[in-house]
């Protein structure tokens, strides 16, 4: 029989820690087949005992591959004119991406086969494997990340007495079917990358900051974070631009803070990168997410407490830990709240994105009424990619290249080209060199 090394070939003389890495390579492409006993040129050396080597590989795959990919392998031991050449043989698997057990789902932990070479995979080509696998749903895809810790999220189950378990994640979506953390884990979990980034501006434009905070970490913790931090400004409007407290009689009604929060976390896209906005006025409070109403979905919908959730588990989450009530019935308190005040809060949509206005009553204005409650944004959030990147830029001011991949989810090189038509039309400048570069908009 005759040996050599192909897209599909792989030739070991012994059993070595590679070895693993081909297994994953081929059950992450088009299945191949590796023969142990074999050296690279193609000639038989054998293996002493045959039996022995294939259960060594064996253990091997079961302690070391995730997820479980022995259904996918089988055994084989050839007779090569007197030699005993062990055959593995591997399938592609129906769960890909598999991945080595100690360095989890980046590129160090999973291999693909590249001609007659087994490489890392992208995270680009990470992603699309689980998008495959895994579907359209966000939450229940396998997280890229499954070295996490969830100190924030027990101690919410300890405020309740409530168990924190294996059975209480999977039952809640947290891990999937495999034993593997979803991205709803990730979002829960201490190490969740999604931010809330909160702004106090003075008077009624974004032009002078005031204060300035980021929330990171477990997305309860954020949402707690947050919460307090925009009730800390609730307070009386006074003259000069100031808050304080006076009769005691706060700006904007408690509930409808927390539900506008509640709402602008729950039906947020977190497959994009950008962040969650909190922009505090002197006459408003505006939170800003990413994604637009779902497909099917129309504005006028919400005046009538219809509810369709982006992130169904997350909901469930929340509601388990008596976060949120029903379904449907935030905006419709939120919007009873402000019933006996001369002025309403609005909700604008765009195909991206979404914001809530919260209005102050206490500030003094020569308008008295809104007359709309839910309205589509006059000057939609814009869809291309230089745009996207431009509205980015209005919110926060700067972004980095990396921020820019993630947010459009293209490769780097295609968002590095991106940037640079921006710079040389005249609409953004850079600043700063290698890791520390960083685009601004260019102030007129």
């Amino acid at each position: 029989m005759q040996f050599r090394e192909s897209e599909n070939v792989g030739l070991k003389a012994i059993v070595g820690d590679d070895m693993k890495k081909e297994i994953i390579a081929f059950a992450n492409s088009n299945g191949g087949a590796i023969y142990v006993g074999v050296a690279d040129d193609g000639a038989v050396l054998g293996v002493e005992d045959a039996d022995a080597c294939a259960l060594q590989i064996s253990n091997m795959v079961r302690d070391a591959i995730k997820p479980d990919v022995t259904m996918f392998i089988h055994y084989e031991i050839l007779n090569c004119d007197g030699n005993a050449v062990v055959a593995v043989r591997v399938q592609r698997g129906t769960n890909c991406p598999y991945f080595l057990a100690n360095k989890g789902l980046q590129p160090e932990g999973v291999y693909v086969r590249q001609e007659y070479e087994t490489v890392p995979a992208t995270k680009t080509a990470i992603r699309r494997m689980i998008e495959a696998i895994d579907g359209d749903s966000f939450e229940e895809r396998r997280s890229i990340d499954q070295f996490l810790t969830f100190d924030a999220l027990k101690g919410e189950f300890a405020d309740l007495n409530m168990t924190f378990d294996q059975q209480q994640m999977k039952g809640l979506n947290l891990i999937s079917g495999d034993g593997l953390y979803t991205n709803l884990g990730f979002l829960l979990s201490d190490q969740n990358p999604c931010t809330i980034r909160a702004a106090v501006f003075d008077g009624t434009s974004p032009t002078v900051f005031k204060a300035r905070q980021d929330f990171s970490g477990s997305l309860l913790k954020q949402m707690k974070a947050a919460c307090s931090y925009v009730n800390f400004h609730n307070q009386n409007y006074t003259s000069g631009h100031h808050f304080r407290y006076t009769d005691g009689r706060r700006g904007y009604p408690e509930i409808a803070l927390r539900e506008a929060l509640m709402n602008v976390l729950l039906h947020r896209n977190y497959s994009f990168g950008a962040d969650t906005l909190i922009h505090i006025y002197d006459d408003r409070v505006e939170m800003v997410s990413v994604g637009g109403l779902l497909p099917g979905f129309v504005p006028e919908d919400l005046n009538m407490g219809v509810s369709l959730c982006r992130n169904p588990h997350l909901h469930n989450v929340f509601y388990h830990l008596k976060l949120i009530e029903a379904d449907g019935i935030g905006v419709k308190k939120m919007m009873d709240a402000y019933a006996d005040k001369p002025v309403k809060p609005k909700i604008k949509t765009s195909p991206n994105a979404f914001k809530i206005i919260l209005p102050n009553v206490n500030f003094r204005n020569k308008a008295v009424e809104i007359p709309m409650i839910v309205e589509e944004m006059a000057a939609p959030f814009r869809t291309s990619d230089e745009d996207k990147i431009m509205q980015v830029l209005e919110e926060r001011q700067r972004i980095t290249r990396k921020e820019a991949q993630e947010l459009l989810g293209v490769s780097q090189s295609t968002a590095g080209r991106i940037l640079k038509t921006l710079v040389d039309n005249g609409q953004i400048t850079q600043r700063g060199g290698g890791r520390t570069t960083r685009y601004e908009l260019i102030k007129s």
